[in-house]
């Protein structure tokens, strides 16, 4: 009898797999729907640790807005869960695949639409690659400032969805204020079109701020309006030495305090710093317990950069070093991009927060990074958005080592605690996917947890666009 009944459902199941592929072609063209099992379980994951992921049904790659919206109206059809994805270099676990689900992959979607020097907007759909985008509208004497760090892969969908920062965020801010319009098809396929063209708007609630963060679980984003800037000039970088990451961080908030408008401002503290140096012989001396790094790319950065490194030698700085061109200004910034490589060297994982704090507290939350690793017998390196106190603690553990995985999933958890004791919040750019569901409910609290499932239903209401992510 048992046998039976899980013969029965599995027939079920290959049944409604077969009309769910059928309906699918029937809008598709047959290369743009994978259904191999290899093929289609090597979509199942971003790069997050520690995020269960399902086994999609099928992975579909549409090239159009139409071909969008008649993966919507299956789904909706057959009450199949689809999980929109783009180049899955997200931390938290927002693109796993759900078990059964469609995986909606908008790479091929990957047009630049518009570059306009006037209104200064370019027009994309959510396949664009970021770095490519940066160019483009580079060639047209304007800039796009977020710049996630894995800018080089990394879409303007995926960034869209995951609000994404950056190096640059201290001056420029992060990608949801460069969205000023979506095209997002809903969960039944209905084509909607939020915010505009214009350089100022208030009309209506701001829908396009709503789905900016959204990790696709209110629509699929297919077309943005971004807002760009005047390309600035060549940006020049200082490095300082401190002998703890209590002065570098008194550095930072001296900064801050006396108005200066750095580009970059970037911290290392000693473990990143070694680690480094183990992987690419920088040269760096043993006695850093924190690097700080500041950029400027103003119309004179020589003088701004004299003024903060001042600040930095009445900080305690050990060391400071200007740069003198754009050549010098690359090498200092080489060893703040080697950083996630390297942690990475130490053990062969990582497991990479993104607590932010407010910068005042910023000491503290690097002091409590060192009590953490210490009691969980673990190498935790940070790099840090200094100048926006956004942290990144990298846990490095072994995860053919049970005990040691358990450790750094309990550090983690110790790590956002952290951030909100310190009025800080669990993620400033990567987002909450599933890896951080539980930390979600803890941060908005109770009500503020029942108005973001309201909204989710509105918009979603079989819940069928990515589900289990957020809440």
């Amino acid at each position: 009898m048992i046998m039976s009944r899980i013969e029965a459902r599995s027939s079920e199941d290959t049944e409604t797999t077969g009309s769910l592929i059928d309906l699918l072609l029937s809008g598709l063209p047959a290369e743009a729907v994978l259904t191999d099992p290899d093929v289609t379980a090597s979509y199942a994951n971003d790069m997050a640790s520690f995020c269960p992921a399902g086994t999609p049904a099928v992975v579909v790659l549409p090239r159009t807005v139409e071909q969008v919206q008649h993966v919507m109206r299956t789904a909706t059809a057959l009450r199949v869960p689809v999980v929109p994805q783009g180049a899955r270099t997200g931390l938290s676990g927002a693109a796993n695949a759900s078990e059964g689900c469609v995986v909606l992959s908008l790479t091929k979607m990957d047009r630049i639409l518009e570059i306009s020097p006037v209104d200064r907007i370019a027009v994309v759909e959510p396949g664009v690659i970021n770095a490519a985008l940066s160019r483009a509208v580079g060639e047209h004497g304007l800039y796009y400032p977020p710049d996630p760090s894995s800018w080089e892969m990394c879409t303007i969908g995926g960034n869209i969805g995951t609000a994404s920062g950056g190096l640059c965020c201290v001056k420029y801010g992060v990608t949801a204020e460069y969205v000023l319009g979506l095209d997002v098809v809903l969960a039944d396929g209905r084509l909607m079109s939020t915010g505009r063209r214009t350089a100022k708007g208030v009309a209506g609630y701001d829908l396009t701020r709503l789905f900016v963060g959204s990790e696709g679980s209110l629509g699929i984003v297919v077309r943005a309006v971004l807002g760009l800037r005047p390309k600035p000039p060549q940006q020049l970088v200082l490095a300082a030495e401190f002998a703890s990451g209590a002065a570098a961080c008194d550095a930072v908030c001296r900064v801050m305090e006396g108005g200066h408008v750095p580009s970059l401002l970037e911290l290392m503290d000693r473990t990143t710093v070694k680690a480094v140096n183990d992987l690419a012989q920088m040269g760096l001396p043993e006695s850093t317990e924190a690097l700080l790094l500041a950029a400027f790319d103003s119309t004179d950065p020589a003088a701004d950069l004299a003024a903060v490194g001042a600040l930095c030698e009445a900080a305690g700085a050990t060391q400071v070093v200007p740069a003198d061109d754009a050549a010098e200004s690359e090498l200092l910034l080489q060893a703040r991009r080697l950083s996630l490589t390297a942690l990475e060297k130490v053990k062969g994982v990582t497991m990479i927060d993104d607590v932010c704090v407010p910068r005042s507290r910023l000491a503290e939350m690097l002091a409590g990074v060192d009590r953490i690793a210490d009691k969980y017998r673990l190498t935790i390196g940070v790099v840090a958005h200094a100048g926006d106190g956004n942290t990144h603690p990298t846990v490095c553990f072994d995860p053919a080592d049970p005990d040691e995985s358990l450790r750094a999933r309990d550090s983690f958890d110790e790590i956002m605690a952290l951030g909100l004791e310190l009025g800080g919040t669990i993620t400033g750019e990567h987002g909450v996917g599933v890896l951080k569901k539980e930390w979600l409910a803890r941060e908005i609290g109770p009500v503020g947890l029942e108005m973001q499932r309201a909204v989710k239903q509105a918009f979603d209401p079989l819940d069928i666009l990515n589900p289990g992510k957020l809440f």
